[in-house]
C-alpha cells in the first residue's frame, strides 16, 4: 500500500496537476508531473476511468499494480512533485507484472526533475 504522505488527494489537486503539469507519454499510460517546489515527499494520483473498462475488477487490478510499482520505486522520485497517472485502454491487455515493469522503466528513463 502506498504510504499516506505519498497519496495525492482532492479534485483540486488532481485538476491542478493535469492543467499545469508536464505530460510524459508511455504506451499504456500518461503521467502529468507538477513541481510543487517544497521538500515534502512526492505525491501520486491515479485516474482509471470507466472508459478504460466498465468492470471495476479490471480497473482495480490496474490501480493495485500501479500503486505497488510506485511503492517499490519511491526512492527514485525526487522530493516536491505531484504526479498523476492517466491510464490508456491498452493497459488492460497487460499482466500485473508487465504493468509494474513499465512503470519501473518509466521511472528510470524519464528525467522528471528537468
Amino acid at each position: 500500500m502506498l504510504p499516506s504522505p505519498n497519496r495525492l488527494k482532492g479534485k483540486k489537486n488532481f485538476d491542478k496537476v493535469k492543467k499545469e503539469g508536464r505530460v510524459f507519454q508511455s504506451a499504456n499510460f500518461g503521467v502529468a508531473v507538477l513541481k510543487r517546489g517544497d521538500k515534502n515527499p512526492s505525491r501520486f494520483g491515479f485516474i482509471i476511468s470507466t472508459k478504460i473498462s466498465k468492470a471495476a475488477v479490471h480497473r482495480n487490478r490496474v490501480l493495485r499494480a500501479l500503486r505497488e510499482a510506485i511503492r517499490q520505486n519511491l526512492k527514485f522520485f525526487p522530493l516536491g512533485y505531484d504526479l498523476v497517472f492517466l491510464t490508456k485502454k491498452s493497459i488492460l491487455t497487460n499482466t500485473t507484472d508487465e504493468i509494474m515493469k513499465q512503470v519501473e522503466s518509466f521511472v528510470r528513463n524519464v528525467k522528471i526533475s528537468e
